[in-house]
């Protein structure tokens, strides 16, 4: 299905790389089978890498004890000390 003028136009960045020939290989025939154009295939896998990459890096997971102890920790947490309300202060101070 041919794209529209709106999807080409908001198409203006474009991405390079240099792959071995076994690699084009690979991913024309993963394309091929998938019945898409290489560069719909390769920008949905890079796509999806991408969003499971921040995922796995911005999301905290927590199971069994880590999670009840977290949760503990923040139900319960100490009172803060004087480095902590002085770390506070100079915080504060260098935002104004």
């Amino acid at each position: 299905m041919p794209a529209t003028q709106t999807e080409r136009a908001e198409k203006s960045e474009r991405l390079e790389a240099r792959i071995t020939p076994e690699q084009k290989q690979t991913i024309e025939r993963a394309a091929s089978l998938r019945g898409t154009s290489v560069t719909n295939f390769v920008v949905q896998a890079v796509q999806q890498a991408a969003k499971e990459t921040i995922r796995e890096q911005e999301v905290l997971v927590l199971r069994g004890e880590a999670s009840r102890v977290f949760v503990n920790a923040l139900l319960n947490a100490p009172a803060p000390n004087a480095a902590l309300r002085a770390a506070a202060r100079r915080h504060l101070s260098a935002r104004s």
